[in-house]
């Protein structure tokens, strides 16, 4: 199961690290430069992940390495065409963060349509959702971010309004979804099948009562 998600923050003592993904202690260093006596840049810093020991690179409490910030790895369990949309707004986040966002909400659109949703009403799709389980607080924090509601923007289109937390928290939003309503069923079903074969028969033929 996902555990929350912690952004990368400037001088953060542990986040979840946007090279491996893994929550981490992280250690912070001032960067310096020149020949003989050392002169330091005062506004750019690097940070080493205590997980996996590579590093993020900050200028003015921003991160510019890598590039996609502060951005989660996808839900392994998000459908193939879809992680590759969110993929590429994650290679994108800090050049571009409105084309990420662009892509993330388009991602968002696809997903609903992959659950089984019509794809064409990003609304009701996720109304549907939550009708099936999806959290209503998820719903309302699309709203949030403007991918649904009465300010909504088309998927796939560019908003001027977004920016890297925007687009950061629709990255979160994403993995949400695929979470509650890919990964978790997946998981029960799992347990499931891993029963006997006389317990599942058991758990069936008492189902088929409670039904009648």
């Amino acid at each position: 199961m996902q555990a929350s998600y912690t952004p990368a923050i400037n001088k953060g003592s542990a986040f979840n690290c946007p090279i491996c993904g893994a929550y981490a202690n992280q250690s912070w260093y001032n960067v310096y430069f020149g020949r003989g006596s050392y002169t330091q840049e005062p506004s750019l810093e690097y940070c080493i992940c205590a997980h996996c020991r590579n590093y993020t690179l900050w200028r003015k409490g921003n991160m510019i390495f890598p590039s996609s910030g502060s951005a989660p790895l996808p839900n392994p369990d998000l459908p193939e065409d879809i992680t590759r949309d969110y993929e590429e707004a994650r290679s994108i986040l800090i050049a571009s963060p409105r084309g990420a966002a662009a892509l993330l909400r388009l991602s968002i659109q696809k997903l609903c349509k992959h659950l089984g949703e019509k794809g064409d009403n990003i609304n009701e799709d996720i109304g549907n959702l939550v009708a099936k389980g999806l959290n209503p607080k998820i719903q309302k924090s699309l709203d949030i971010v403007r991918v649904i509601g009465n300010d909504a923007v088309h998927p796939g289109k560019i908003d001027l309004r977004d920016d890297i937390e925007t687009a950061t928290k629709l990255f979160i939003l994403v993995n949400i979804i695929t979470e509650v309503m890919i990964t978790q069923p997946k998981e029960v079903d799992d347990l499931f099948d891993s029963l006997p074969e006389e317990k599942k028969k058991g758990i069936e033929q008492r189902d088929k009562k409670a039904s009648s």
